[in-house]
Parts: C-alpha cells; structure tokens; sequence
C-alpha cells in the first residue's frame, strides 16, 4: 500500500503528520450487506488505517475520490489514476476501502483485507446484541443522513426509543424538548454548526446525568492527536459495525447504574 501512503503525504504538501495503524476487526452480515461491494463477506479482517493531517476533502470531492483520471490538481501535476489503482488491487484482494475527510482536518483511508484460514461462520457465533431495558431513550446526533439511519435503525430494532438530529444543536434542542429525559447521545465528533464536542460541554451544563457516545471517521487516536476530543472519552470509530453499536451503548448504560 505504497501507492495510498505516497497519496497522503502528497495531499499535506510541505508539513503535517501521517499516521499509520492496523487493528483487527469483525465485520458482521448486516454491515457487510449494507455496503456497495459485492465481493464482500462478513467475517475477520485485518484493517490497515492511514490518516494524514492535510488539507482534506469537501462531501463532492469526496464522492469522486476512487474515479480513474480524476483529479483537483492543475494540468501535468497528477493523472488521477493512483486512488482507482489502490481501489482496484484492494477490491481483487476481496477487500474493500472506506474513505472519511473533513475539510482543513485531514483524511482518513481504512483498508480492509479479509483474514485467511479463519472458519467462516466465526462471526455467526458471536451471541446477539444485547436489549434496551426501562423505555430508555437515545438521541443520534449526525450530520451523515445515510449513517443516522443506520445508527437509528440499529438502536431501535435493540428496543431503544430513538430521537435524531442532523448536528449538536439539533440534539440539545431534542433534548430541551424532552426536558432532559433522555439516556444517551450518540454524537459524531465533527458536524456543521455544533459538533459532538461543544455539544457536550453545554450538556454538561445543564443536564450532566445524560451520557455521550462520540463517533468519528478519524481512529481514537487521531481525534485526540487533532485535538477534536479529550482523551478517555467514550467513543466508536466509523465505519460502525451495528453490533458494536449496540453493545457499546448497553454497556455505558449498564455502567452508570452500577455506579449508582
């Protein structure tokens, strides 16, 4: 993956830092059939993460990223094959490439390859997420409107009441509302007008009891590198797998009531 690396350091022209992590992950059926790649398959992968801290992409160049002969450099400086290459010898591997950017914070590429000679009903085993208790309430704060769906449906189908908001200011208006009887905010770091961050200082304010799950495109260590989230906060990097949704969100609503 010389080729992605070489891209990412060219898109921070003279200063910034890369970051490179590998992690590995489970990808289970429901998220696996939710994306656009027909050769993949849920199960174990091992994920390759390249983050750069350079100028990053708007939602439409972001669109065209993996497009061959595409390209936001000026004539003779770039041909616009190196994204579609990556794509395309990822793709063959039975892997796919996910791609998250914010303009003037940086990109993020995430890279899956499937695992070898795991059995491939591994992910199949794994017991079912686990249930809403007590009309418990969750607000998913998300600027995507195609992720907050997801997130949404995942949390209902979990039995959760689910109230959702296209950015922070929306879910603290949810929450006035409601008069401050919700559980959870599930909220992603960077949004238009009010991000997760802010969001959560000013519900700190008024209505510190209501927990707050942050989410982001950007690895755990890399919000906390671009400053964008202080660290130890609770938080689930992007792409979400629905499970680890709704596992992450139990568990912090267990925790707080054996705190109690």
């Amino acid at each position: 993956m010389l080729i992605l690396t070489f891209i990412v350091l060219d898109a921070m022209l003279d200063q910034g830092r890369l970051t490179i992590e590998t992690m590995n992950v489970v990808l289970d059926q429901a998220y696996a059939a939710g994306k656009s790649v027909d050769s993949l398959q849920p199960g174990p992968y091992a994920a390759l993460v390249v983050s750069d801290t350079g100028h990053g992409m708007d939602r439409t160049t972001l669109a065209r990223v993996f497009e061959p002969f595409f390209t936001t450099k000026g004539v003779g400086q770039g041909t616009g094959l190196g994204l579609s290459t990556v794509y395309g010898i990822v793709k063959q591997s039975g892997g796919f490439i996910w791609v998250y950017s914010e303009p003037d914070l940086g990109t993020t590429f995430k890279v899956y390859f499937p695992l070898a000679a795991t059995p491939p009903d591994t992910a199949d085993r794994r017991l079912p997420p686990p249930t809403a208790h007590d009309n418990e309430t969750v607000i998913v704060a998300e600027d995507e409107a195609m992720v907050r769906a997801v997130m949404a449906r995942t949390l209902r189908d979990c039995g959760y009441n689910v109230l959702e908001a296209a950015d922070g200011r929306a879910a603290l208006n949810i929450l006035e509302a409601q008069e401050g009887r919700v559980n959870l905010i599930v909220a992603d770091v960077v949004m238009p007008d009010l991000g997760g961050r802010e969001m959560a200082t000013r519900l700190a304010e008024r209505w510190p009891e209501v927990l707050v799950l942050f989410t982001s495109g950007y690895t755990g260590m890399d919000v906390v590198r671009r400053g964008l989230l202080e660290e130890g906060r609770e938080f689930l990097q992007k792409p979400l797998a629905p499970e680890a949704l709704a596992r992450k969100v139990r568990e912090m609503m267990d925790a707080r009531v054996t705190k109690r």
